[in-house]
């Protein structure tokens, strides 16, 4: 049985699900991923269903809404990153047909040389936030303890 505190491990539909889990993954630092599932519902509404344009457009004014909203983390920082990610994820999404496709042309290296790749392209993407995201996603990535030691290196 799934630990309810864990997210589940699926393959997005389509390039917003892929934007979803890039944002949980930058909201996921320094919470819990109880607090930051509780709160998804209200992220899903206030971040319009994670449509790559429509937050890529996201103005100040949408930064201070966001910043009102008692329903999400209001952490600036990481909504001003979401906003970026939006755009990069357009970028990448421009460059090679689909998010999906990006993905599938970082499979040619090892783990730690993906991860660091898509840690580069994305704000507020840590070694663990890259874990989380490969995981959630059904990507390979190596078993948590073995990774997790490499890390401490």
């Amino acid at each position: 049985m799934a630990d309810p505190k864990i997210p589940p491990r699926e393959v997005p539909q389509n390039d917003a699900g892929y934007f979803e889990k890039i944002t949980q993954a930058v909201f996921q630092a320094g919470f819990s991923w109880e607090v930051v599932r509780n709160k998804w519902p209200n992220f899903q509404q206030a971040f319009a269903h994670f449509d790559i344009d429509i937050v890529a457009n996201f103005t100040e004014e949408d930064v201070e809404r966001l910043l009102e909203d008692r329903g999400i983390i209001r952490n600036g920082r990481k909504i001003e990153a979401t906003i970026k990610n939006a755009r990069t994820c357009q970028h990448l999404i421009a460059k090679h047909g689909s998010f999906k496709a990006y993905l599938d042309s970082l499979d040619a290296v090892d783990y730690n040389q993906r991860a660091k790749k898509f840690s580069k392209q994305f704000k507020f993407m840590g070694a663990m936030g890259a874990y989380f995201f490969f995981w959630s996603v059904g990507a390979e990535v190596p078993p948590y303890e073995e990774w997790r030691a490499s890390q401490e290196k």
